[in-house]
Formats: C-alpha cells, sequence, structure tokens
C-alpha cells in the first residue's frame, strides 16, 4: 500500500480497522476482525509500525539460495490465483475475483492481437492499472506484442490529449465518458491526434453517436470495443480492426480465440437462436477460479457446466456478434412492460445538446417504476424537461419516455470510471420524495 491518494489516508484508515498492526511484529499479525491478514507491505518512505518496505523484499531475496527459489517456482502453477481484482460495486458489495496466470495472460495477448498490435505501436493508458482494463487490456495487450506504454497516471482530458500528441501514440484506451471529455474538451481541435489509429472503448455500454464521432474527429480508424467483466480477466468479446464500422460502432464484437459465447433465456436457461434477446453467458479459459472465500456466491455466477453468466442482456446475430442491450438487474419494468435504459439512451444521445445522459429506474405506486433520466449538456447549451419528452414524443413508445428528467454535471462513479446507477437511483429517491414507494417495492 501507499501512504495516501488524493483525499485518503491509507495509512490511517488501515490503522482504524486493524488497530492490533501499530504494535505487531511483521509477518505475526493476529487481527480479530481479519484472521488471514498477515502482512502488510508499504511503498514509499517512512514506513509505518508493523509493515514491511517495498525495497525490503528484494533485499531479502539475497537470503534465498536458487535451490530453494527453483523449489518454490516448481509449486506454482498456470491456474494458481495470481492476481485478486475486486468487482467495482456498481450494483452492490465488492468480491473479490480470484484470477490466475492462464487467465490474464491469454486475455492480454488475444486482446493486442485483435487490435494488431506491434512493437511499433504506442498504447497511451489513462485508465487504473489497478483495474482489468488498465492491467490486462492495457498492461498485458502490451507486454506480449512489445508496444509501448504511455500511461497518464491520473485521467484529465487535456493531459490525454497532450501526451498523444507529443508521445505519437497510435492507440488510447477509455470508457465512454473519457472519450466524450476529450472530444469536448474546448481545445480539442488544438491537438494532432493523426498519428492514432486504434484502441479500446470499453467499462460500460458504448454510444454509437459517441463511437462515430471517436472514429471520425480522433482518427481512431481502427478502434474496437471489448465486452467482459472482471470475472472474465476481463474480455469476452472484442471487435476487429478490418470489421466493417457498423459493426465496429453497433455491437461489441464476436469471441475472443478460446473463449464460447451463447445467449439463454433469462427464464428457462435454454439456449436462444440468433436476434433473440437473452443474457449473454460465457465459458472458456478466461473465467475466474470464483469469488475468494464466497463459495455460495461463485455457484450463483457459474454454473456447472462451466458458463459464466454475466447479468447483461445481449442478442447474437448468425455470425456470432453481439449487441449488449442491458443489464439484467438494471431493467426498468413499467407497469408489467421491459424498459432496457440502452434503447431509450441511445435515442437521447442523438439530441445536439445531449452530451452523455443515463436512464435508470425510480419506483412508483401505480406503476412498479418509473423511468427517469439524468443529461449532462454540452457546455454552453441550455434545454428543459419538456424539450426532452417533446424529442421522444412519437419516436419512442409512449411508456419509454422518462417521466422524470434531471440535468447534472456528473454522475456517481467508481474509481475506475464505472457509472454507479444505483446510486442515482438512490439520490431520486431522496429528492423525488419516494421513499414510500421505494419500501412498498
Amino acid at each position: 500500500m501507499v501512504k495516501s491518494w488524493k483525499d485518503t489516508d491509507y495509512v490511517a484508515t488501515l490503522n482504524e480497522v486493524v488497530p492490533e498492526l501499530v504494535t505487531a511484529e511483521f509477518g505475526k499479525l493476529n487481527c480479530s476482525k481479519l484472521p488471514f491478514l498477515k502482512n502488510v507491505i508499504f511503498i514509499g518512505e517512512g514506513t509505518p509500525a508493523g509493515m514491511l518496505n517495498f525495497e525490503r523484499i528484494a533485499e531479502l531475496g539475497s537470503q534465498v539460495s536458487d535451490a530453494e527459489l527453483a523449489a518454490v517456482e516448481a509449486t506454482i502453477g498456470c491456474n494458481d490465483t495470481i492476481n485478486m481484482q475486486y468487482t467495482s460495486g456498481t450494483t452492490g458489495f465488492p468480491k473479490g475475483v480470484m484470477l490466475t496466470s492462464l487467465n490474464l495472460v491469454n486475455n492480454g495477448f488475444q486482446i493486442g492481437e485483435c487490435m494488431k498490435f506491434t512493437d511499433q505501436d504506442r498504447l497511451c493508458i489513462p485508465v487504473p492499472f489497478f483495474h482489468c482494463f488498465g492491467s490486462v487490456l492495457g498492461v498485458m495487450a502490451s507486454v506480449t506484442h512489445g508496444t509501448a506504454m504511455v500511461p497518464v497516471e491520473m485521467f484529465d482530458p487535456l493531459k490525454v490529449l497532450q501526451t498523444i500528441e507529443a508521445e505519437k501514440c497510435t492507440a488510447v484506451h477509455g470508457v465512454p465518458t473519457m472519450f466524450i471529455a476529450e472530444l469536448e474538451h474546448p481545445d480539442f481541435k488544438k491537438f494532432d491526434l493523426s498519428t492514432l489509429r486504434t484502441g479500446i472503448m470499453a467499462g460500460s455500454v458504448c454510444p454509437i453517436e459517441v463511437m462515430k464521432r471517436v472514429v471520425k474527429d480522433m482518427h481512431m480508424t481502427d478502434i474496437t470495443i471489448v465486452f467482459g467483466q472482471t470475472e472474465s480477466s476481463p474480455g469476452i468479446t472484442q471487435s476487429r480492426t478490418d470489421d466493417p464500422l457498423e459493426l465496429r460502432v453497433a455491437t461489441v464484437g464476436r469471441a475472443l480465440p478460446g473463449a464460447e459465447v451463447k445467449i439463454v433465456d433469462i427464464e428457462t436457461g435454454e439456449t436462444l437462436p440468433p436476434g433473440k434477446q437473452g443474457e449473454l453467458c460465457a465459458r472458456g479459459y478466461m473465467v475466474m477460479k470464483g469469488y475468494y472465500k464466497m463459495p455460495e456466491e461463485t455457484a450463483k455466477v457459474i454454473d456447472k457446466e462451466g458458463w459464466l453468466h454475466t447479468g447483461d442482456l445481449a442478442i447474437m446475430d448468425e455470425n456470432g456478434y453481439c449487441k449488449i442491450t442491458g443489464r439484467i438487474k438494471q431493467m426498468i419494468i413499467r407497469g408489467g412492460e421491459n424498459i432496457y435504459p440502452k434503447e431509450i439512451e441511445e435515442y437521447l444521445y442523438t439530441h445536439p445538446k445531449v452530451s452523455d445522459v443515463q436512464i435508470y429506474g425510480v419506483p412508483d405506486k401505480k406503476y412498479g417504476e418509473q423511468v427517469m433520466a439524468a443529461i449532462i449538456l454540452k457546455k454552453g447549451m441550455e434545454m428543459t424537461e419538456e424539450e426532452v419528452k417533446a424529442f421522444c414524443r412519437d419516436k419512442i413508445a409512449n411508456y419509454k419516455i422518462p417521466k422524470y428528467v434531471k440535468f447534472v454535471d456528473g454522475y456517481p462513479m467508481t474509481a475506475s470510471g464505472k457509472i454507479q446507477k444505483f446510486k442515482l437511483r438512490e439520490m431520486a429517491i431522496k429528492e423525488l420524495h419516494l421513499e414510500e414507494e421505494a419500501a412498498s417495492a
């Protein structure tokens, strides 16, 4: 761990949770709350009590003989857990995802292959390394292809644009909100981004209109979309650089080599034919070993045949290309009608004043749920709630038109850049005084 980051003092937080640490001898920690915690490694100067400085690990290596090292190495296999990634918690409590060398190295390699990475490419990485996006789609995809890595320590649209130009990057990664921030930065047109060729937009549903702007205005003619989740290391499907533009902006591609994908009926679990909407399931080398010390939770998402149930709604065409249509848990049920937020979001993205939009359900006494929109407007634009509704009328079904519209400056997000719709819902319940409706839901 490091001492602090932004406004969080990690040492103080850890000492509050584990008060025994300050008096414990390194390696002999005995904490009643965290009985499995025995060692804390510190990165930086001035090692706090009870911890070991990272630099000391290399020094301790001199005390281990080559024979001892070889003996330990012989006990390690490609299916051993080597990385623990915690789910971002966009819908609930984070879980420890156990990932292996087999998971991570192969996933990174196949993702790099889909972008046609070589040692001539230079990847700008503004997404965090603690997340699978940065560590696998960024680092492992680069390491397995000899591609140069150009990290941006903390996302800032101006720094990303400056870095791409200065380092002549050929690729850049990001979640949709990052690309939107770059495209709409007031100095965007001042930067030479002509060296860009490819990259990945992922992390959340990628709006078609944003993809088109990235291809046109950022010169990313070979941009790809990766779909997956932490539990799959993370990539399951990816578009290819030589796919037609329509497939690359409207789908999340097809299964990565070594991965199996199917769409199943959310009620019966039966495999569905092409063109039918259901839950996307995946199987293959990339599926996690399971959730750390949570076998019951693991069994909920990985069935007896090894299929990972993603919780994402999708449609697959006859050629295996998948289109994500929403999250099962984020589906809005209004008066018995199933409403998928992505459909409404994609339509509202076409409005010239809208920069970003999130659709979610809020409780309602009569219908069970109503549709709500949280909209970020483009700079200098003004819009009314009625204007949003009028734009929807006669274009989408009446029951899909947002009953509530809120104009916001930003969205609550996880540290990895995922929008937390459940927090938007919680905020709306308080602001609209829907506590009674929420309690009876």
